[in-house]
């Protein structure tokens, strides 16, 4: 009984054991199979490694095959150890080895004495061995299995800092270990003297004898110090003839082999906008707007047109706005606005009519006050707060003396990126024509040099008729409505039709005040009565001065018929052969280009405003009076020639926008890198700006706008010198018009 009971449970327990058993086999299977698979992957490691070292000194040779550095014998004598250590361990006993050591606690250990004495022994070599000796302990001791170990190896770790080290060391020019010599005195007086041209100026000394003497003083050294202070690349470009690029290039070389980073000067502001997420912008200011018919209301409202149909920039354009009261002396035919809106509506109208596109720009206003003495808008303000911060890229300032004779804000180069001027007006010979002008012209010319310099970094003038300003070139800007040149493109087929193109003789058109070319004409016609018996001329225009010019001809018995001023492309026009112009006081006449572009005849004066001009056939040019009868009488009995292809394009927008890009820097800036704008280009050599010297000329234009800030906060001081009263800060109908804050809240006075 006993054994029928106990028979069943002895066979449960056998059952229960042999399963046991089994499973107990089947785990060991599973871990030996695992063991082994470890084997053969470090087998494997072992092998990768082995075969990268071969390739990499195999590579390494190849690249400077007649050198032999430290790091490469180094890894030559490390070669051998590891393939002692790889047959090692590669062995088909070392499974076995493993299970005998195999326990419950028990770990592999690589015995790794071959491979550390063979890098202990380099160790005096240099002190990057005995780091990487550090590195790979560390990760002996941590890792807890050789695969561990050697995935670190495999990663790259150790062997891309041999990598690095064989390739600085194999790689490294001999250029390099070069020291560039410092400036010697010359060097150091040519410096100073180009920086101080400024003072030198002021002192009666010309640019060109400061360039003389820089030139004389590197020209001793430029074969000597240069040569061998620059590397190749750079020494082949010592051989141009621009001393001052190759001493920018010198110095730069110099500071940047010192480290010395020059961050900004007492007067520089180094917190400009930058705009490197977003396309560049380009605010064009200026002195007047329609439908005032004046240039800088007109070329202004074309540029930025112009410059807007490329889409390559924003274009922002900034005019006066003119309370009601102003706005009836000085818009003709008692044209007023109740609003900016409005006004913006009527310039854009009358800007699409006569260039036959839509023109994508933005018009924004400033507060300004007529000033009746001079016939001129005044800012009234910081005309620079109404361009925001986010847009404050490039400037261009029409009229940049007329803007900031009274300009009391933030200085413009100080908020811009670049700022370009454009001469539109000869002050000077105008102001010679006023009681005591001589004296107000002398003044008048060291404020305009002061301004232009202290708030402009490049100034474009119209003609050499202007006042020679600081930083400016000359370079007509200004081009024709494409309004007129189709004009011209009529009157050429009519005539290759046998058509009579001009049925009229010759006719003067422009604003009647003395100095716009009438007393010139008056004197002209005087003079030459008889010469000219039977001359009559129409002239077209109103003014100040319209009363004493009507006077002056009636006393003379001039042949003269005045008219009613009109557009220059009115119907009524057209037909006028000769167009007279007489005048010197211009810039540059827009109503000769005009006339030029319709294909007429232009007798005009040979002055330095007609320049541009006088490379059409159609443009006669006098220097005498009696030369003046001959040119009248010769455009009377000839026919004009058809403008060619070339000549048309020359007085378009699209050519005067190009030539403006050009001479203005604004094409290489609005096509650079956008970047930070910190490396600039010498002769194609890029250098950092962050390595220039200070500059004495930054410097002193930055304490001339300081002065200048200083000057014009004086109210009193203002009116002295002739500004409209209250324009420091625009005033409450300003704030009320424009939608401004109130001027006690925008320039708050405190005190007791």
């Amino acid at each position: 009984m006993v054994n029928e009971t106990q028979s069943p449970a002895s066979s449960n327990a056998f059952s229960f054991l042999s399963r046991s058993w089994k499973e107990v086999r089947v785990s060991a299977d599973a871990d030996l199979q695992l063991i082994r698979n470890r084997a053969n992957s470090f087998k494997n490691l072992a092998t990768s490694f082995d075969r990268e070292l071969e390739n990499l000194i195999s590579s390494a040779s190849a690249i400077r095959p007649s050198r032999q550095p430290a790091e490469i014998d180094f890894v030559k004598r490390l070669q051998p150890k590891l393939s002692e250590f790889r047959r090692a361990y590669s062995a088909p006993g070392f499974s076995k080895r493993v299970l005998e050591k195999w326990g419950p606690r028990g770990s592999i250990r690589i015995d790794l004495s071959a491979i550390r004495s063979a890098i202990v022994s380099e160790e005096a070599d240099g002190d990057g061995d005995g780091a990487r000796l550090g590195e790979f302990e560390r990760r002996r001791s941590t890792s807890t299995s050789t695969v561990d170990i050697f995935e670190g190896w495999k990663s790259g770790e150790i062997v891309e800092k041999v990598k690095s080290t064989l390739q600085k060391a194999i790689c490294k020019e001999p250029e390099d270990s070069k020291e560039i010599p410092p400036l010697d005195v010359p060097e150091l007086l040519a410096c100073l003297i180009r920086q101080s041209e400024p003072f030198l100026d002021q002192l009666g000394v010309r640019k060109d004898v400061c360039d003389k003497l820089v030139e004389s003083l590197c020209s001793k050294r430029k074969n000597q110090l240069l040569m061998r202070s620059l590397s190749g690349e750079e020494s082949s470009i010592i051989g141009n003839d621009n001393m001052n690029d190759d001493l920018d290039l010198r110095l730069a070389s110099v500071l940047q082999s010192t480290g010395h980073c020059y961050e900004g000067g007492f007067w520089t502001d180094t917190a400009k906008h930058d705009m490197t997420d977003q396309k560049r912008h380009v605010a064009i200011v200026t002195t007047a707007s329609l439908p005032w018919m004046t240039g800088t209301a007109i070329n202004p409202l074309f540029r930025a047109a112009y410059l807007a149909k490329s889409a390559n920039q924003n274009v922002t354009l900034l005019v006066p706005w003119l309370c009601k009261s102003d706005q009836e002396l000085v818009y003709p035919n008692n044209v007023t606005f109740s609003s900016s809106e409005e006004q913006e509506t009527y310039i854009r109208n009358w800007l699409e009519e006569r260039i036959g596109f839509k023109a994508d720009f933005k018009i924004s206003f400033y507060p300004g006050k007529f000033q009746k003495e001079r016939r001129s808008i005044i800012p009234a303000g910081d005309t620079s707060q109404f361009i925001p911060s986010k847009d404050a890229d490039i400037a261009v300032l029409e009229e940049p003396e007329h803007l900031n004779w009274y300009h009391h804000g933030k200085r413009w180069t100080d908020k811009f990126n670049h700022v370009v001027g454009v001469v539109h007006t000869n002050y000077l010979e105008y102001i010679k024509r006023e009681k005591n002008g001589a004296l107000q012209a002398f003044f008048v010319k060291h404020i305009n040099n002061w301004v232009t310099r202290a708030y402009c970094n490049k100034v474009l003038r119209l003609s050499a008729a202007t006042q020679d300003l600081p930083k400016s070139i000359v370079c007509n800007v200004h081009g024709v409505s494409p309004k007129f040149l189709k004009i011209g493109d009529k009157v050429a087929a009519e005539r290759e039709l046998g058509q009579q193109a001009f049925s009229k003789g010759a006719y003067f058109l422009g604003k009647m005040v003395w100095a716009k070319g009438y007393r010139e004409l008056i004197d002209l016609l005087a003079n030459h009565k008889s010469d000219l018996d039977g001359f009559k001329l129409d002239v077209f225009g109103n003014g100040e001065d319209a009363q004493e010019v009507r006077s002056a001809a009636t006393r003379l018995n001039l042949n003269l018929n005045f008219l009613k001023g009109r557009d220059h492309a009115d119907d009524s026009l057209h037909g006028y052969k000769v167009f007279i112009n007489p005048s010197v006081s211009d810039v540059l006449c827009t109503a000769t280009a005009e006339a030029l572009a319709m294909g007429k005849f232009v007798v005009c004066a040979d002055h330095p405003s007609n320049e541009f001009f006088r490379s059409f056939p159609n443009c006669l040019t006098y220097r005498t009076s009696e030369d003046f009868v001959a040119k009248v009488r010769e455009a009377l009995a000839n026919e004009p020639q058809p403008l060619t292809p070339e000549q048309r394009y020359k007085l378009s927008w699209e050519a005067a926008t190009h030539r403006f890009l050009e001479y203005s820097d604004l094409e290489r800036l609005l096509n650079e890198d956008r970047g930070n704008g910190s490396t600039v280009k010498i002769n194609g050599k890029t250098l950092a700006k962050s390595v220039s010297m200070p500059s004495l000329t930054e410097l002193y234009d930055g304490g001339l706008a300081f002065a200048h800030y200083c000057l014009t906060g004086n109210e009193f001081l203002r009116l002295c010198t002739g500004a409209v009263p209250g324009t420091r800060d625009y005033g409450k109908q300003h704030s009320k018009d424009l939608n401004l804050l109130p001027p006690q809240v925008e320039n708050p006075i405190y005190g007791w």
